[in-house]
């Protein structure tokens, strides 16, 4: 039986999300268990008129790539895929493991290597994306290896995903610009501050927005979605963060990391798991080890860690930091081959001040301060 709730997510995606018109060139990509979402959204892009086609990925590829390709190799750009992505109009990523950990025992050089080499094609990807010459979502198929990281069964992960993008509601679009509107209302007020500092446990860090813009994020590139972010100055961070929930990169699970900055650098990282990953892909090249990306996470029908960044960063009540390439669209110019996303809960005591006043605590921003920037 035909689920709805997977035709509505794919009426998001197609029509929401990624706008998706006549004439457009849009690639859609996912693993082989994603195929009956791949099936709707590329109805849906027919039906308006776009030229959709399809990639499938397969995880036991990219295990044998890193196992047996050369430095020659890893460092090879193909340039089909420089083509490609100075050409689509539209990309649709669609997260759908069989294994969230199938390249845990690869050579953490040999990812930091392919990684940094295929920068070029991440900068004008980014690029083009800043000048809206094209379009990109992010979404997740409910799959077994993801429910289990979540710690539910697969009906329980299912019906979690699609309440985390209202797609269990009769019209979730509207939902959708409803929280567009509402948290314009925060960028508004983060728009005239300076100076960010977060506290929480095992927590202290000052960072600068100066001149920098905040993106209010409301389902158009990752869905679902809810959050705020901008790219603080390069060399501002300093103090630390801990980060309270592992965090996963490159199918490999990182535990309990510690970040040290001073004047926008990391000069110390510690894990309980991953550590020498960690610093390996802190060091790939100058930019690694930098702040890319600082955020709020805003939807608050994300209650629980699922072990998924996708949804984990967009917990309400969370913010999160990413060290390595920046936005170009926040005025970041950080630039990296490396963009990982790691979260603080901020539920039970965090605090975050601007230019010194207290404008977010225990996982909300203070009623008052939000009602100013209405």
């Amino acid at each position: 039986m035909r689920d709805v709730r997977l035709e509505r997510l794919a009426d998001v995606l197609v029509n929401y999300s990624l706008e998706i018109k006549k004439g457009d060139i849009f690639l859609i990509s996912g693993s082989e268990l994603t195929l009956p979402l791949i099936r709707e959204v590329y109805k849906k892009a027919l039906l308006a008129g776009a030229h959709p086609y399809v990639r499938i990925y397969d995880e036991d590829l990219s295990e044998i790539f890193y196992k047996f390709a050369s430095d020659d190799q890893l460092k090879f750009v193909s340039p089909i895929a420089e083509y490609e992505i100075r050409k689509i109009d539209a990309r649709l990523s669609i997260l759908g493991p069989k294994n969230t950990k199938f390249l845990t025992n690869v050579d953490s050089k040999k990812q930091a290597l392919h990684h940094a080499a295929t920068e070029k094609l991440h900068r004008i990807f980014l690029n083009r994306a800043a000048k809206k010459e094209l379009r990109w979502c992010l979404t997740q198929y409910p799959t077994p290896a993801a429910a289990q990281d979540a710690e539910m069964s697969l009906e329980e992960y299912e019906d979690f995903v699609f309440k985390a993008g209202y797609v269990n509601k009769r019209n979730p679009i509207k939902i959708w610009n409803e929280i567009k509107e509402r948290q314009e209302k925060i960028v508004k007020l983060l728009s005239s501050k300076k100076k960010i500092r977060i506290v929480a446990n095992d927590t202290d860090l000052t960072l600068s927005v100066e001149g920098r813009k905040w993106i209010n994020c409301h389902g158009k590139e990752n869905f679902p979605d809810g959050e705020i972010f901008t790219g603080p100055v390069e060399n501002s961070a300093n103090g630390y963060v801990s980060f309270s929930f592992p965090s996963f990169h490159g199918g490999r699970e990182v535990r309990d990391i510690y970040l040290e900055f001073k004047r926008g650098k990391v000069i110390k990282a510690k894990a309980s798991k991953g550590e020498k990953f960690l610093k390996s892909m802190l060091s790939m090249d100058k930019g690694a080890s930098r702040i890319g990306e600082f955020s709020f996470g805003t939807n608050y029908a994300i209650k629980r860690y699922t072990n998924n960044t996708l949804f984990d960063e967009k917990i309400g009540g969370t913010i999160h930091i990413a060290v390595g390439s920046g936005y170009p669209e926040t005025g970041s110019r950080n630039k990296s081959g490396l963009h990982w996303d790691m979260v603080v809960d901020m539920r039970k005591g965090g605090e975050v001040y601007a230019d010194g006043e207290l404008i977010y605590k225990n996982g909300k921003f203070l009623e008052d301060l939000f009602e100013k920037a209405s």
